[in-house]
């Protein structure tokens, strides 16, 4: 997909992007698809039934990902969030992922869930979109009259040490295990060998092979993931170069500032002006909705800038539109509030924890979950295991203090929690199993 001026190509990606997203917000509505009743069915009702979904998902995303790089049809060494860096922030993606497993337990759903409910007329998933979104908004720009984020203020100090720079340059499991000369092969057949085993594992299950909402819901989900990966990889921008000649550029290419070969003021729109998105804007990418939450709330606040109109607000506005035009069809939408004051707070606790979990990981259910896991990446794999147990491990100390009221003590709850989870022998357990 060439095209011969930025605004054209720009458009193209966005409203790509959007029409991938409206399918997904459809579809994900009308199955249910969801990363944390995935895990509450699991935990409470040993219900994998849309557990399988989502492995079916990841492993539709990973083949197609592998396939495609391995045509030269994706590239995602320089996706955005970069997945495959060479510096493996485990102690992040541990802790990120803890804590959005937390938060989307509160929170009644992961970030993309947050979106479907709001396209469905519940109310409380505004405040907390708003939450995820101020948040990740600011631990990524500058704080009001500061020069500081929220990430460089709470975290960056001391957590980013811990990181562990990787002499191969990338995480992905196919350099590593087949090494840098052979990492491509190594991911083809690396993510081939891991599909089989997910779509194995998935459809052994009967009641999966019956569930046409489980299938549909992971299907249409890992061919989103792939379509987003395929258009922003191949979108491309055809310039006369004074130096070099005729060129052929990726967006992202473009918008690098350290580029000198082409004269950004005469491809850009004259509505855009002078300015342009920045470098990661137009870099390989799919889908993940914490960052994207923020930069929407931006482009709002910025009342609507041209400029601020990234794939991440195409994808967070194309998932609501989804969703209210299903509900919309189906007759299912429903304005829902809070039941209660305790319902009320821990919403606020699932936005707040969501946010800072979600940057910090750098991604949620889906981010990190498919997409992430779709390149290969350690630190996604990392991410998406600290995610499940977080989840998890609430899921479990709520149903405790439910089930035993006064008699049971947080830490009662989370040591027959984690009893119950093996992470600790069974002297330790204090409270019967339920």
């Amino acid at each position: 997909m060439i095209f011969e001026d930025f605004s054209s190509a720009w458009s193209a990606m966005i409203w790509s992007t959007f029409a991938l997203a409206v399918v997904m917000g459809a579809i994900v509505n009308k199955t249910n698809f969801c990363t944390m009743g995935a895990v509450s069915d699991w935990v409470n009702m040993d219900d994998k039934g849309r557990m399988r979904s989502w492995l079916f998902a990841i492993a539709v995303a990973l083949l197609g990902v592998s396939i495609l790089e391995s045509l030269g049809l994706a590239n995602t060494d320089n996706a955005f969030p970069p997945y495959r860096s060479g510096n493996l922030i485990w102690a992040e993606n541990i802790l990120g992922g803890f804590l959005f497993g937390i938060g989307m337990t509160f929170g009644s759903g992961c970030g993309n869930k947050t979106l479907i409910r709001l396209g469905g007329g519940n109310l409380k998933s505004i405040m907390v979109f708003f939450l995820i979104g101020i948040i990740a908004y600011f631990m990524v720009n500058p704080l009001p009259g500061s020069d500081q984020t929220l990430m460089s203020l709470l975290f960056l100090d001391w957590i980013r040490p811990l990181s562990i720079p990787l002499e191969s340059g990338h995480q992905d499991l196919g350099t590593l295990l087949a090494g840098s000369e052979n990492a491509a092969s190594g991911r083809l057949w690396i993510g081939i060998i891991i599909t089989l085993a997910l779509l194995i594992f998935v459809f052994l299950s009967s009641d999966f092979r019956k569930s046409l909402d489980n299938i549909l819901g992971g299907l249409v989900v890992g061919l989103v993931v792939i379509g987003a990966w395929y258009v922003t990889s191949n979108i491309q921008l055809a310039y006369e170069s004074d130096f070099d000649g005729d060129v052929t550029v990726t967006l992202r290419e473009y918008l690098d500032p350290t580029t000198s070969q082409w004269d950004m003021s005469e491809a850009v729109h004259e509505n855009w002006e002078s300015a342009k998105p920045d470098m990661n804007s137009g870099s390989p990418q799919s889908l993940t909705f914490i960052n994207p939450s923020g930069q929407a709330l931006g482009y709002v606040a910025t009342g609507f800038d041209q400029v601020k109109l990234t794939f991440g607000v195409a994808l967070v506005f194309g998932v609501i539109l989804g969703s209210f035009l299903w509900s919309i069809v189906t007759k299912s939408f429903r304005i829902e509030w809070f039941a209660s004051v305790g319902d009320f707070f821990n919403h606020l606790l699932g936005g707040i924890l969501m946010g800072f979990g979600g940057v910090l990981a750098m991604g949620c259910t889906i981010g990190q979950g498919i997409t992430g896991v779709s390149t290969l990446a350690v630190g996604s794999i990392l991410s998406l295991v600290s995610i499940i147990f977080g989840s998890a491990l609430t899921m479990k100390i709520q149903y405790y203090k439910l089930v035993y009221e006064e008699e049971a003590t947080f830490f009662a709850a989370l040591a027959s929690s984690l009893v119950d989870m093996k992470l600790l022998p069974s002297k330790m357990r204090k409270l019967e199993k339920v």
